[in-house]
């Protein structure tokens, strides 16, 4: 199972960072593995903002040769794996911006005349790992379960992904957060999943 692990967060001491660190320990134990890809999109430097001008035109998104080389990485996962902080509600704007620009049409969807587009992804599964201030029911009491409905729906789905696991965990930032517990469990899954 060729894994992606998309990292997105500017501090290396953070606790997104440990999720990290966990799961890429979890997938280099587990022997259903073949081989684990990092994109830490903030160590990385990644430019997330869309420009259109004559140069840069939307309808050629699909082959940015700026972007080759995340294109490749897409194509190449058969999972993909992104940890990210949920901020405002959403994930960080950086992750948003590197949808925007990698999710383009002609690469991750095509366009049939339809209600729908045909996606272009099929085949991939996705895993979502998140943390939060917040309380763990506050995404789905006071936000109608926004971001899961957000990263399912109108992304996932769209290209064509279907199989997508959410690990969503709240009051991160609280001493009884229980952290320890939670980082072991990320650990356990990444070590016994398969495709």
């Amino acid at each position: 199972m060729k894994t992606l692990v998309i990292y997105t967060h500017p501090n290396h001491q953070s606790l997104s960072y440990s999720f990290l660190q966990k799961t890429l320990q979890g997938l280099q134990e587990n022997s259903q593995v073949e081989e684990v890809q990092v994109l830490d999109l903030y160590a990385e430097a990644f430019n997330p903002l869309l420009v259109f001008n004559e140069q840069k035109r939307r309808r050629d998104m699909h082959i940015d040769p700026e972007l080759e080389k995340h294109r490749k990485q897409l194509l190449w996962a058969e999972k993909i794996v992104m940890i990210y902080p949920i901020w405002w509600g959403r994930p960080p704007a950086m992750l948003l911006g590197y949808i925007d620009r990698m999710f383009a049409s002609n690469f991750a969807y095509r366009e049939k005349g339809g209600l729908l587009p045909g996606g272009l992804l099929k085949g991939k599964t996705v895993v979502c790992v998140s943390t939060m201030k917040g309380p763990p029911l506050y995404p789905l009491l006071l936000l109608n379960n926004a971001h899961k409905a957000l990263m399912r729906k109108a992304l996932f789905s769209y290209v064509g992904i279907k199989k997508v696991k959410f690990f969503e965990f709240g009051g991160m930032e609280k001493p009884q957060g229980k952290q320890e517990r939670k980082l072991d469990l990320i650990y356990r899954y990444f070590k016994t999943i398969s495709h």
